[in-house]
This record gives C-alpha cells, sequence and structure tokens, in this order.
C-alpha cells in the first residue's frame, strides 16, 4: 500500500477521532461509541488509527452516532480522493477488459501530450491487433475475469486514433527486453516489430529503445504513463494507481528524463528493432 494513501486513511481516521470528541452530548470514549454502533471497540480503534478503511455506511453510522450527521458528506469526499488512487483490478476487470479500455481513451483523449515508459511489454499505444489480442488473453487467464478480448482490442485500436491527430505527441520509451518478450506467437511479434518500425520518424511519435547493453542511471523498473502534468498511471499485479500530487508527477517526470539519457532514437533506435526482428524465429 502506497505511503500516500496510508497517510490519507490516517488523516480520515483522526477526523472521525476528531468528530468522536465533538459529540454534542458530550465527549464519547471510544468504547461508548463501539457500544452505540454496535461494533467490536477494536474496530473504532482500527478506524480511528489509520489502520482499516471505513465503507460508506461506517461512515455514515459514525457521524449519526456522534450527533453530527452533516459531516457525512465531507468524510465520503475524502474517501474517495484517496481510494480513487488505488483501483484494484479485481474491481475494474468485473465487467472485463472492454470497459477499462473505454475509459482510457476518454483519459487519452483529453491530454496532449503522453510520457510512457514501458519495460515489459510493447505499449499499448503502438500495438498491433494481433499482439494486443495475445497479451488481454494472458491477463484475462491470470485474473479470471470476463473474456471480452474482441471489445477490448477494438477500444484499444480505436485510442491509437489520437496518434494521428494535430498537435498530440507521444513520447515513449521502451527497455529493449519489451521487445524480446514473446507474449505472442513469433509471428505476431514479428509484425509488431515492423509496424514499431514504422513509426519512428512520425510528427506525432518520439520512440526511445533503452538497449540491454546500455549504462544505466536507473533500473529499468516498473512502468508507466503520465497524461500532460495531471496525473501518473502505474500498473502492478494487483492494481492500477493514479497519482496526482505535484511531487510524485516531478518525481516520474525525473524518472523518464533519466532514462531517457540512455537511450537511442530515430535511426539508432530503428537499428535496435531491426536486430531483435531478425533474431525472431518464425
Amino acid at each position: 500500500m502506497s505511503t500516500d494513501y496510508q497517510r490519507a486513511r490516517e488523516e480520515l481516521g483522526r477526523r472521525l477521532r476528531e468528530l468522536r470528541a465533538e459529540c454534542p452530548d458530550g465527549r464519547l470514549t471510544g468504547t461508548e461509541l463501539a457500544q452505540r454502533l454496535g461494533w467490536p471497540q477494536s474496530k473504532v480503534s482500527k478506524l480511528e488509527n489509520g489502520r482499516q478503511t471505513p465503507t460508506d455506511d461506517d461512515l455514515r453510522a459514525w457521524t449519526e452516532a456522534v450527533g453530527q450527521p452533516a459531516a457525512f458528506a465531507e468524510l465520503r469526499a475524502r474517501l474517495k480522493g484517496f481510494e480513487s488512487h488505488i483501483r484494484s483490478w479485481r474491481r475494474q476487470l468485473a465487467a472485463g477488459h472492454g470497459p477499462v479500455q473505454e475509459r482510457w481513451n476518454s483519459l487519452v483523449d483529453e491530454s496532449r501530450t503522453l510520457l510512457m515508459w514501458e519495460n515489459s511489454t510493447i505499449s499499448g499505444m503502438v500495438q498491433t491487433a494481433d499482439y494486443a489480442r495475445h497479451v488481454f488473453d494472458r491477463y484475462t487467464d491470470l485474473r479470471c475475469s470476463p473474456r471480452d478480448t474482441e471489445d477490448a482490442v477494438r477500444a484499444r485500436m480505436k485510442r491509437q486514433e489520437w496518434l494521428y491527430r494535430p498537435g498530440k505527441q507521444l513520447r515513449l520509451l521502451m527497455w529493449e527486453g519489451a521487445l524480446w518478450a514473446q507474449v505472442c506467437p513469433p509471428e505476431v511479434l514479428v509484425a509488431q516489430l515492423d509496424r514499431l518500425l514504422g513509426m519512428v520518424g512520425m510528427d506525432t511519435v518520439h520512440l526511445g529503445i533503452v538497449p540491454l547493453d546500455s549504462a544505466l542511471r536507473l533500473p529499468p523498473a516498473n512502468s508507466f504513463c503520465m497524461l500532460d502534468d495531471r496525473m501518473v498511471a502505474v500498473e502492478d499485479w494487483h492494481a492500477e494507481l493514479w497519482l496526482d500530487d505535484a511531487e510524485t508527477i516531478a518525481l516520474y517526470r525525473r524518472v523518464w528524463d533519466t532514462l531517457a539519457e540512455s537511450a537511442v532514437f530515430g535511426t539508432d533506435a530503428q537499428q535496435v528493432i531491426a536486430r531483435v526482428r531478425r533474431s525472431v524465429k518464425v
């Protein structure tokens, strides 16, 4: 769990404790409040100390029990504010990959510049339909989510129309290892690498490859996408993290800039891609 998330949960706990102390009926102890609510006293303690995330029902019951129901809206806004930063795949994929891709289409559509670092597979913004199909199938198997691969592929391909709109800029860095990842049959990978070769030099695409033998100032750690200067999305196995505080966004920008120092661009990037392509055995 992220430090920012835990800090926000602790702040919410402090606010709950304040409301208990300000009860119009007189200051309530944690034990007395637990009795009013019919909860174990340990639950009150965990909520106040940021060791448990409350539900909407918990917050509503709390505000009513301390005689301050008008505070519910404020507490709920706090909860939604920090919950939205950790978007579990279990919840997001309850209806399949298609709706998730459509939400991403909306986010990208609102953006002028995407800064992306990809260290494991070829970025979705430049995938072929066949390559994307195999990636979605792999994650569907892993997460046991509804199999709506074709809907997800169509949505991802629709998002790529953004690349052909004036004023847009994709600044994409990829670890060479992502080019080698055989998450699909060799012939699909070859076609995908051919597409990458053709994208070098596009007006809206600034593609850099960090070769395996580059000297690195940072480890080629987790992938991320920065949408303008307003948000960074980081994908982990259990969840997608949406980070929007200025300090964190600035950190990820420094990470991207540092990784870019080890990247090659233009014809040098094409040479790396072509070398991988020649090595794939079809």
